[in-house]
């Protein structure tokens, strides 16, 4: 045999070898990235780009929480690695009570505009004295509702921009309002216990209430509220969060809100 032939056959067994070890290198695994959500729109705006996600390497999987503590303490205690359900004010009152808390915000997505609800009354102006009114329990959210009731002139506060007032910074009540303070999922299974109640967006859609249409009165568009991606300071710059906020505040993603929510939710980007 020639050094050529050899030579030749030498580099076809390396050249097998080579491609050999190729087909058997399993594929590369897709980054994991597990999200907490509220079921409505956010668990159904993640559903919506984990298609996109897919094909540029990450595997999304949406869990779905139907009150507004889980998702945070699960994000801090490291068992999801992000969040999707709450905004600013929220996130800054959860701060003041979990000293160790860990959570960073990513990127704005969108608003849904706080609205009053009432199955008794058509017009605000219908609204008795002493009426019942019900309001979420947590801090921003309750403050949230007052600031809301202030600007439709059912009350006046001490200070009217404090998205952090209480009951106790009502000075004038001239329709005697009685409040409850609730957790938020269940105002809409009270609404029809009380005269008015103000409810969250993603509270009113799972409840087939259209905040644009059944709402005696709802946020304007210069809300403060947007709903955040929120991440850890230990994984805010991990690729796969960063390719998640940018699916979020795609194109695709504001048409998708515009046209599913019909103006019940705004993107904010």
């Amino acid at each position: 045999m020639s050094r050529k032939f050899s030579f030749s056959l030498g580099l076809a067994a390396a050249v097998f070898s080579t491609f050999s070890l190729i087909a058997a290198a399993p594929a590369q695994a897709a980054d994991k990235l597990v999200i907490a959500a509220t079921p409505v729109p956010q668990a159904e705006i993640l559903e919506f780009v984990k298609p996109i996600l897919a094909k540029e390497g990450v595997d999304l999987e949406v869990k779905v929480f139907t009150d507004y503590v889980q998702p945070a303490v699960q994000t801090n205690e490291k068992r999801v690695d992000g969040n999707f359900f709450l905004h600013l004010p929220y996130l800054n009152e959860f701060k003041k009570n979990h000293k160790n808390d860990l959570e960073v915000v990513i990127t704005k997505v969108h608003v849904e505009p706080f609205a009053g609800y009432s199955s008794k009354y058509k017009k605000l102006a219908d609204l008795p004295d002493g009426a019942t009114v019900a309001i979420p329990n947590d801090p921003s959210n309750s403050g949230r509702a007052l600031l809301l009731l202030s600007r439709q002139g059912l009350l006046k506060l001490k200070d009217p921009g404090n998205i952090s007032a209480t009951q106790k910074d009502i000075i004038e009540n001239p329709k005697h309002l009685k409040f409850k303070e609730l957790e938020a999922a269940t105002l809409p299974r009270v609404l029809n216990q009380v005269d008015l109640a103000l409810i969250n967006t993603n509270y009113a859609i799972e409840a087939k209430l259209n905040p644009v249409k059944d709402s005696l009165f709802i946020e304007d568009a210069n809300s403060p509220y947007a709903n955040l991606l929120v991440a850890r300071a230990d994984n805010k710059d991990s690729p796969a969060v960063k390719k998640l906020a940018a699916a979020l505040n795609s194109p695709e993603v504001k048409k998708f809100i515009e046209e599913k929510y019909k103006g019940a939710v705004v993107p904010a980007f």
